[in-house]
């Protein structure tokens, strides 16, 4: 017998949909929080500027990845 969904199945997948992007805020607080550490530290001492942008990328890389695996569920929810 074939799985035939309803109306209120639908609905809870769109809502969870919708809170599977809550946390695309979280990802944009964490890139500002990451750069803004940067200046900080590269305003306290210029010379480490070279080893400190190259954490600072990592780190925007990995918290950018949360962003992408969000809306990588998401879209599989909606489909």
């Amino acid at each position: 017998m074939a799985y035939i969904p309803s109306i209120y199945s639908k609905l809870f997948i769109q809502r969870g949909a919708g809170l599977a992007t809550i946390a695309l805020s979280g990802v944009g607080v964490g890139i500002g929080m990451i750069f803004s550490s940067l200046l900080e530290a590269v305003s306290r001492n210029p010379s480490s500027t070279k080893s400190l942008f190259n954490y600072a990328i990592l780190g925007f890389a990995l918290t950018e990845a949360i962003a992408l695996f969000t809306i990588m569920i998401v879209f599989l929810l909606m489909a």
